[in-house]
């Protein structure tokens, strides 16, 4: 009698999803390529996956989750929406919800801006704010011109693509974004920072520059997908003083840096400035999809209509951000953040001593960066080493397989990005800092071993 082999097993649910993913979704999906996970319940820090594992979430939605996932009060102003039989889709009509958040919103605002703002809102995402912030300043300024910043960041929507570090053949002056460790003009600190506001001002009041007074100038206060590169607070200030002499509206991008993230409510108090437009995203739906500029109400010269959406009316967001709003402003998060990210960054900068491949380690609030570089392979006349991208991959493998999820960025992928929600606590921070320090001493064992049998053949 034939024995007949056993039939095999039907795969693992999660495991199938992936697949479906796989061959349905378009080649242009991201996180899901580096963090194959199924989530199916979330709290807070923590998400736990279909296949039942656990992981500390330091993505929180790119730094949307300002109150990590599910917070009881985001839950409850949702619940209170839908319970109440509000319409969920309202165009740009006034409602009671609206008008909550709005006034929420302008508490929290420079109070110079907020004493004399108007605000869009504008389709659901950040990338949707920025290309009506562009609109608005060209629009009032009858100019067409933009300055941005090497390292830029701003949406994959043409006109943000455009003010984007990427970017080619646009209507887009480039200048140098200021960074200590890998200095554009090779000397780092207060004095990179004064070059290039040098150069900026050079390149504005030179009539052979070949760039015209141009209609904004466009800036994140830290960049986040260029690495985690705060702006240093005199730059800010003169980048402030440039552009107001000259006419040109300055444009904040805290799309990723507001709601408490860096350590202050908005990013630019920390320098002071007040910028003329302000672009928002991110925490402030307090989860779910909301984009606004905020500006001086001199800049208001649009027509109606000339610039809508059809989702610009999201209540359930409105909602969900007042309350996120207002929870971040009561229980003082902005502190919180302030004080426990200067904590985390002592420990990565201790862990720096010990790993010669943690080249900088840099950020402001809970918004930080570990750039990771390759120390064997630095040039004799290199004032630093070269990014190690492919350790910053192999870092977050282990990290994923210890139970932590963070992000990549930088000019190569060599930044490891920490962005964990503003609620977390003393040690949840330790749990997050342990995982990565063995992770990051895994990923350099593996790599060594593999570069070792190679030299070896």
């Amino acid at each position: 009698m034939a024995v007949t082999e056993p039939a095999p097993a039907p795969p693992a649910a999660h495991e199938g999803i992936l697949r479906r993913q796989s061959l349905r979704e378009s080649a242009a999906r991201t996180y899901a390529r580096s963090l194959p996970i199924v989530p199916v319940r979330a709290r807070g820090l923590t998400i736990e996956g279909a296949d039942g594992r656990r992981y500390l979430d330091c993505l929180s939605g790119a730094g949307t989750l300002a109150l990590g996932h599910n917070h009881p009060v985001v839950l409850e102003a949702i619940r209170k929406v839908l319970d109440s039989g509000a319409p969920l889709h309202i165009l740009d009509l006034a409602t009671p919800v609206k008008d909550a958040f709005t006034t929420e919103l302008f508490a929290t605002l420079p109070r110079e801006l907020a004493e004399d703002a108007r605000i869009q809102f504008c389709g659901p995402a950040g990338t949707d704010a920025v290309e009506a912030a562009l609109k608005l300043v060209r629009t009032a300024t009858g100019r067409s011109g933009l300055l941005a910043f090497t390292g830029a960041y701003h949406g994959m929507t043409a006109g943000a693509l455009d003010a984007s570090g990427g970017a080619n053949d646009v209507r887009v002056s480039r200048l140098p974004f200021p960074q200590n460790y890998r200095c554009p003009y090779g000397v780092g600190g207060e004095r990179g920072a004064e070059l290039g506001a040098r150069w900026t001002e050079s390149l504005l009041d030179d009539p052979k520059s070949g760039v015209p007074t141009p209609a904004g100038m466009i800036l994140e206060p830290v960049q986040g997908e260029g690495g985690v590169n705060p702006a240093p607070d005199n730059w800010m200030r003169r980048m402030r003083e440039i552009t107001a002499d000259r006419g040109i509206p300055l444009i904040a991008d805290e799309v990723q840096t507001g709601v408490g993230r860096t350590g202050t409510f908005w990013a630019v108090e920390h320098s002071g400035v007040v910028p003329d437009v302000m672009v928002l995203s991110k925490a402030i739906g307090g989860s779910l999809p909301l984009a606004v500029i905020v500006y001086r109400s001199e800049l208001d010269a649009w027509q109606p209509g000339a610039h809508a959406g059809t989702f610009r009316g999201n209540q359930l967001a409105m909602a969900a951000g007042a309350a996120t709003l207002a929870f971040v402003r009561e229980n003082r998060l902005a502190d919180r953040a302030a004080t426990l990210g200067a904590r985390m960054l002592s420990r990565l900068q201790g862990l720096a001593t010990a790993h010669p491949c943690i080249g900088d380690v840099r950020g402001r609030g809970l918004m930080i960066g570990v750039e990771l570089v390759d120390p064997d392979s630095a040039a004799p006349d290199a004032m630093v080493p070269p990014p190690a991208p492919e350790l910053a991959s192999a870092v977050q493998q282990q990290c994923l397989d210890r139970g932590l999820i963070v992000e990549l960025g930088g000019r190569h992928s060599a930044v490891v990005r920490l962005l964990p929600p503003l609620t977390l606590t003393d040690e949840q921070a330790m749990a997050v800092l342990d995982r990565f320090a063995d992770a990051l001493a895994a990923a350099e064992r593996s790599l060594h071993g593999r570069n070792d049998s190679r030299q070896s053949y």
